[in-house]
């Protein structure tokens, strides 16, 4: 890994849907994330659906995590101090990763940073009427990638699936919540970060509110770059913050 010293890590999910995306999608966004935080950013593989719903991604995300706690001597990360990132999907994955380590023997998160997550299959706040269409994701598009990775309609309330369903925020790492103006998923991110300040948690909260849903991947966007190299430095000075 060319590491001459050990640093945090930041395990990363990718989006896409649960059914879309890999590596190669999100590569350049991991290289910018290494680059910006200084952190060994480990992006995972998980299985997609429809060939694996719900709940196979998860089960990968958190072994993910737990290989890389089991790890860390190995990867010159420094012992204890591992951060989840995922946009969309993947910050949906990284807010159940969040979640599920909370209570676990292995060292919980030190910091999350969802970047436009996915919180509530019930699509049921006022921004996905907003911008059900014409705004790059829309709505047909995820109701596919729903029923794709929750078939059973009775997943959709579960937290594993719908991480505003929880009912115990309190003890979360601590947040740092992108959305963007014009997207379906908007409000249903700044939900959850105000359930987690609620909560107790301490939450950063930022809205972009001239992009859409998906810029963390586009760097060619007009300051797309800057926006992309903001958020990451940031998570950067998060997961140094607890060495």
């Amino acid at each position: 890994f060319g590491m001459t010293e050990a640093c945090p890590a930041i395990v990363f999910y990718h989006g896409g849907g649960w059914a879309a995306g890999d590596l190669d999608t999100h590569d350049g966004s991991c290289r910018v994330l290494a680059a910006e935080s200084d952190c060994l950013v480990v992006s995972v593989d998980y299985r997609l659906a429809p060939e694996h719903p719900f709940p196979a991604a998860v089960d990968d995300c958190i072994a993910a995590y737990e290989w890389v706690h089991h790890n860390a001597s190995e990867l010159s990360i420094i012992p204890g101090v591992v951060g989840v990132m995922g946009d969309s999907a993947g910050g949906n994955l990284s807010a159940v990763v969040a979640q599920q380590m909370r209570n676990s023997d292995l060292p919980a998160p030190v910091a999350q940073c969802l970047v436009y997550p996915g919180t509530d299959m019930f699509f049921s706040e006022e921004s996905h009427e907003l911008f059900r269409s014409g705004f790059f994701l829309d709505r047909a598009s995820m109701e596919w990638y729903r029923a794709a990775y929750l078939p059973d309609e009775a997943d959709w309330a579960n937290p594993l699936a719908t991480p505003l369903k929880a009912t115990d925020l309190s003890g979360l790492a601590p947040a740092y919540v992108i959305t963007a103006g014009f997207d379906p998923l908007r409000d249903e991110g700044h939900l959850y970060a105000q359930r987690m300040v609620e909560a107790g948690v301490e939450v950063r909260y930022r809205c972009y509110d001239d992009l859409v849903h998906g810029f963390f991947g586009m760097g060619v966007l007009p300051d797309g770059l800057a926006r992309i190299e903001e958020i990451c430095a940031t998570m950067g000075q998060m997961m140094h913050a607890s060495t």
